[in-house]
């Protein structure tokens, strides 16, 4: 009876460790079958990123040694015309009145003294009649004054009294130079003022706003029948626009490439003519929302190319030197997610594709941030046919 036991638990344990070795087999299988897999998945991958070519098919390629070198970095971006301020000015009302003509329409070019509109005003017949008078005064004064003079020679008239004639007459001689500081304020016309000193008739002088600069009327911002309030009430904007100021927006992370004095293009489109300038401001203030600093270029606008208000492209050129790895643009290509690579030769025959990091753009070529190494040779020409071989 023992001994039937005994048999039966050695068979038992027999039938254990046979479904034990049977089972470490699947998973050691399983398992070589899992590694394999992997390694042809990474063979596949390394695989599909490089392309070997025939003898005949480099024909079509060139290839360029990438190298660090020196450049100078070209700061590309927007901006917006402004006047130059320092040649254009607000021609604000000299007289009070309602205008009753205007003489000139926006866009015109005027003279220095040219009328711009004509306003019926009781402050030019005042400052006439008011210079009148006091040339009147001041002449009879001083004939009273050169007459006490001579009597005083002769023991005439006392001193006391002569003194007095010559403090009269300084005095009216003042009052006429204010009247005429007056009608040269109302800009009145010289002609009219040189027939008023000389006694000739005067017909009804009609009041004047005119330019104070020559340039184009860039605003006109009165119309006729309008009250003007001298000093209050701005007329026109006058303007020398053949120089203007472009405000370009360059970010901050910008600033430490340009300097005052760089030199810039400036263009309003893609095709349009461009426009030489020079950086001869920069801003002390970051816009908060943007991170943009306004850089001021200024621009030669002989051809009035450029009006205020007008959005151009500007391309800023630091004088500063740096240094990088340059390639060319024609060497960047872009994968399925729009991700920047480069073709590099492993062998005379093969090559690899290779992820790059791209930095600032230098005219036709671009800084390499990571991704090369100096002396490794890329495709500059050519890329895309090796694309298309290494997809087939």
């Amino acid at each position: 009876m023992k001994s039937s036991q005994t048999k039966s638990s050695r068979k038992k344990s027999l039938r254990l460790l046979g479904e034990a070795i049977a089972t470490a087999a699947i998973l050691l299988s399983l398992s070589a079958c899992s590694s394999k897999t992997d390694d042809d998945a990474q063979t596949a991958s390394v695989t599909a990123n490089n392309v070997t070519l025939t003898a005949e098919q480099r024909q079509h390629i060139h290839l360029y040694i990438a190298a660090p070198s020196t450049f100078h970095k070209t700061v590309e971006t927007t901006g917006t015309v402004d006047f130059d301020n320092d040649q254009a000015t607000s021609v604000l009302a000299p007289i009070s009145g309602p205008v009753s003509r205007l003489l000139v329409a926006a866009g015109d070019r005027v003279k220095k003294g040219q009328p711009l509109a004509i306003v019926d005003s009781p402050d030019f017949a005042t400052a006439i009649s008011g210079y009148r008078k006091a040339l009147a005064t001041a002449h009879t004064a001083r004939r009273l004054a050169d007459l006490d003079k001579d009597l005083l020679q002769h023991q005439g008239v006392a001193q006391r009294e002569e003194d007095q004639a010559q403090s009269d007459a300084a005095n009216a001689e003042a009052d006429a130079y204010a009247a005429l500081q007056t009608l040269v304020s109302l800009d009145v016309d010289p002609k009219t003022i040189k027939d008023i000193e000389q006694g000739h008739p005067i017909s009804r002088v009609e009041g004047m706003i005119r330019s104070p600069i020559a340039g184009t009327v860039a605003e006109r911002l009165i119309t006729p029948g309008q009250l003007l309030q001298a000093g209050t009430t701005a007329c026109f904007t006058v303007a020398d626009l053949s120089r203007v100021w472009v405000m370009a927006q360059v970010p901050d992370a910008d600033l430490a490439s340009i300097a005052l004095g760089d030199p810039a293009d400036v263009a309003t489109g893609a095709d349009a003519q461009k426009l030489a300038g020079k950086v001869d401001n920069i801003g002390a203030l970051v816009n908060p929302d943007t991170r943009m600093v306004l850089a001021r270029v200024l621009v030669e606008n002989a051809a009035g190319l450029l009006r205020k208000q007008m959005y151009v492209s500007v391309r800023i050129h630091s004088r500063r030197p740096s240094t990088g790895m340059l390639v060319p643009v024609s060497a960047i290509l872009r994968d399925d997610e729009n991700l920047p690579f480069v073709y590099v030769a492993d062998s005379a025959d093969r090559f690899a594709q290779r992820p790059v990091m791209l930095g600032e753009r230098s005219g036709d070529q671009y800084v390499i941030a990571s991704g090369l190494k100096g002396g490794e040779r890329i495709v500059v020409d050519g890329g895309i046919f090796v694309q298309f071989m290494q997809n087939q």
